[in-house]
């Protein structure tokens, strides 16, 4: 089965500004796979510099939109992966996850990184089933 790399935009074009060799989300039959991505402000498309739930919610609707151009929505979200640079944040995320996924959530885990290459706490991957 080939995969198919997707364009989502702006994030693409974000993604091009900075060279990353990555897509934003690719499918393959009935399977999508999105990549974990930085918040970026979606207005300029720099890291945005801000608070927890604040970046949470932008790294969520990233995800929401990488899915709806997929073809797929939130409710086809399988596993995912979320990367957080300090348990502090636990609680703040979860608040922003909850309003995402209100009911029947789907398999989750929550990883401390030390650091990433900008100035950003959170990141969160998936994988979706058509």
């Amino acid at each position: 089965m080939k995969r198919e790399a997707l364009r989502v935009e702006p994030i693409s074009s974000f993604l091009d500004r900075w060279k990353a060799p990555a897509s934003p989300v690719t499918r393959a039959g009935n399977m999508i796979f999105v990549s974990g991505l930085p918040p970026f402000d979606p207005g300029t498309g720099e890291i945005a510099v801000a608070p927890i739930e604040r970046q949470s919610e932008i790294i969520m609707e990233q995800m929401k939109l990488c899915l709806e151009t997929a073809g797929a929505s939130l409710d086809n979200v399988m596993k995912c992966n979320v990367y957080c640079t300090s348990t502090k944040h636990f609680a703040a995320f979860n608040a922003v996850y909850a309003r995402y996924f209100p009911h029947d959530a789907p398999a989750r885990i929550f990883v401390c990184t030390p650091e990433w290459f900008g100035p950003f706490d959170v990141e969160i991957d998936c994988i979706a089933m058509m």
